[in-house]
C-alpha cells in the first residue's frame, strides 16, 4: 500500500542548492516510490554551532511502499554519495534528508523517530512541507500552519528558482 511521505532536504557546502536538486533527482529514482511533488527552496541560518555557512533547505512529496525503515536506509544511501559525513551534531554538511512525516505513522525507536522530533521548531521544515501540502497535519491532527505560526524565526529567505538547478 502507497503511503505519502514527506523528507526535508538540507545543505550549506559543495554548492548546497545544487545539492538538493541533485538529491531530489535521486529520490524520483527510489524503488516502490513516486515523487509527487517538490518545494522551492530556502536559506536560513544554521542550527546550532553558527560557524558555518547558511543552510538550503526544501522538502518532497513521496508516495511509497516502502516501510519507513527502508526508506530511511534509501536516504542514507543517498547522503553517502553525496559525500556526507556525521562529523559534529548539527554541523556542515553536503546533504541531510530527512523523513519528517510518514502517513499518519508515529515512531520512536533507536533509528527513527516520525514525525522528526525537532518538527515543531523548524521554520525550514515546516514552510516546504506548507508548499507541498497547505492542509497538511501531524498525525494527532495538528495543523502544520499552525506551528509554522509558532515556530521560532530562523531567518528563512525563499530562493529564487533561478538560484537552483
Amino acid at each position: 500500500m502507497m503511503k505519502d511521505a514527506f523528507i526535508g532536504l538540507g545543505s550549506n557546502l559543495k554548492e548546497p542548492a545544487a545539492q538538493l536538486a541533485r538529491a531530489v533527482s535521486a529520490l524520483a529514482t527510489l524503488p516502490e516510490t513516486v515523487l509527487v511533488a517538490q518545494s522551492p527552496f530556502y536559506a536560513s541560518r544554521p542550527v546550532g554551532p553558527q560557524d558555518q555557512p547558511d543552510f538550503v533547505n526544501g522538502a518532497v512529496w513521496l508516495s511509497t511502499s516502502l516501510p519507513p525503515h527502508r526508506l530511511l536506509d534509501e536516504l542514507q544511501n543517498i547522503e553517502h554519495k553525496h559525500g556526507r559525513e556525521r562529523l559534529r551534531h548539527w554541523g556542515p554538511r553536503t546533504l541531510d534528508l530527512d523523513i519528517l512525516l510518514f502517513g499518519d505513522q508515529t515512531l520512536d525507536d533507536k533509528r527513527l523517530t516520525v514525525p522528526h522530533r525537532e518538527l515543531r521548531n523548524r521554520d525550514f521544515a515546516l514552510q516546504p512541507l506548507l508548499d507541498l501540502k497547505a492542509d497538511l497535519a501531524l498525525p494527532d491532527g495538528t495543523p502544520i500552519a499552525e506551528l509554522r505560526s509558532q515556530c521560532p524565526d530562523n531567518g528563512l529567505r525563499k530562493l529564487p528558482p533561478a538560484d537552483y538547478p
